[in-house]
């Protein structure tokens, strides 16, 4: 009984528990390194993520027709929420538009294909993980 560990906790001088948001300028700064290294699909995802404010899983099952009509995306996009099972309406914003547009063309990608389809064979579209 007479020694007594001294013993740290794991988590002392960690930030635990939920992050802070992305700062605006923290958002520009990721885009422009994204535009600067040519991420192409990246930028999009990105951009449709930081425009949606949605859960990981819900912007990489987005099919091509949910944000496209024709040759154009679209200012608005609605899906349905896989958590919740609810509708969702988001702005797309300018630069997610453009940036959408240029992936849809050099991925070659077709109305009713995913907007971000996975290199594995198989799986339909990229992982959150």
């Amino acid at each position: 009984m007479g020694s007594i560990q001294n013993r740290e906790p794991w988590n002392k001088d960690k930030l635990i528990g939920q992050k802070p948001p992305l700062k605006p300028k923290d958002v520009w700064a990721i885009r422009i390194h994204l535009q600067n290294a040519h991420a192409v699909r990246d930028l999009a995802l990105f951009n449709l993520a930081i425009d949606s404010k949605l859960r990981g899983c819900d912007p990489v099952n987005l099919h091509v027709r949910d944000v496209t009509h024709g040759n154009q995306v679209l200012p608005r996009a609605m899906i349905m929420q896989s958590k919740t099972k609810r509708p969702v309406q988001f702005e797309v914003t300018a630069p997610a538009r453009t940036a959408v547009a240029a992936w849809i063309e050099k991925g070659r990608l077709r109305s009713d294909q995913y907007l971000f389809p996975s290199r594995l064979s198989r799986s339909l579209h990229i992982s959150t993980r």
